[in-house]
């Protein structure tokens, strides 16, 4: 008797399931003569008929149902017994993706892991998104705690921007929140984070909402909007690529300042080693980054507000 390969006992759970080789052919992505030799390759390996088939039908022998759950349970055992090898070689990369923000020192942290920073630059949803379905083990983005609860998902700090407003004049001095111009996009698709939080800015601040439809919440475009607004525009955590130019000034915003969150999220249930420890070395030392303070102005649900007990 030669050894039984694990490759048979997947085709026997699948024509188990199916009741129909034709099925379970077209589920496995292999040919159906091919699927029919290698259970029957396995029946002899086995000593025992595992099917009951004719032109029409396919049914489990009392020995096939009575080997099935044993069979699945080797199965499950075969996969966890390669998950924790790959865990231990550590030959898969974390990966990380990201919207448009990472710690300055990230290679630095992370220099005892392999981290793979993910090509796909993509708006804060779409990330967070992504660590739910397993496409990225961990990202860099801005999250409310009813996304984390949906999704399954828990964050921690890993950084914060103090936003500023740009404004035309000479003038450098600070601005009152309300005294703010924020821009809201049309592109919800683009900007639905940054247009939650605008909104909700607003209404807390008295800052006033202006939506815009040209992509200018950053770029060149934002500095003609500060231009044809005539009044100090708050800047987006995606900042300006783009120099300052000499006409417009940065001013700080006070009463409230604002602060937008970056949060390192990952999978709730996350347990590989390689992954937890890209964690701690991103955000182990990170501190309140200046969120304390009893003039910052945070959006209700965001995971850092110190209401939850995570320090601002």
């Amino acid at each position: 008797m030669r050894g039984v390969e694990l490759r048979q006992l997947r085709y026997f759970v699948a024509v188990a399931e199916e009741l129909n080789f034709g099925r379970a052919a077209a589920r496995l992505l292999i040919a159906g003569p091919s699927l029919s030799q290698q259970i029957k390759a396995l029946e002899r390996d086995l000593g025992v008929v595992l099917f009951d088939r004719d032109r029409r039908s396919v049914a489990l022998t009392p020995a096939g149902t009575a080997l099935l759950p044993h069979v699945r349970s080797l199965l499950d055992r075969a996969e966890d017994l390669k998950r924790r090898a790959g865990r231990l070689s550590g030959s898969q990369p974390v990966r990380l993706g990201y919207v448009n923000w990472l710690p300055p020192d990230l290679a630095t942290r992370t220099a005892a892991a392999r981290v793979h920073v993910d090509a796909w630059v993509a708006p804060s949803h779409t990330q967070a998104s992504r660590v739910a379905d397993g496409s990225l083990d961990l990202a860099v983005c801005w999250v409310r705690q009813e996304d984390l609860e949906r999704l399954g998902l828990t964050a921690r700090l890993v950084g914060a921007d103090r936003l500023y407003a740009v404004s035309s004049g000479d003038g450098t001095g600070p601005v009152r929140t309300q005294d703010t111009v924020v821009l809201l996009d049309e592109d919800a698709t683009s900007w639905a984070s940054w247009n939650d939080y605008a909104e909700e800015l607003s209404r807390d601040t008295g800052a006033v909402p202006k939506r815009i439809s040209d992509g200018g919440v950053t770029g060149p475009a934002f500095f003609d909007h500060v231009r044809r607004l005539g009044r100090p525009v708050l800047n987006s955590p995606k900042g300006q690529t783009t120099a300052l130019p000499p006409d417009l000034v940065h001013r700080p915003v006070v009463a409230p300042q604002v602060f937008w969150t970056w949060s390192l999220v990952r999978r709730a249930d996350e347990e590989r080693p390689a992954v937890l420890a890209v964690v701690d070395a991103l955000c182990d030392g990170v501190d309140a980054l200046g969120l304390q303070g009893p003039d910052v102005w945070l959006p209700v649900g965001d995971p850092h507000r110190p209401e939850r007990g995570q320090g601002r």
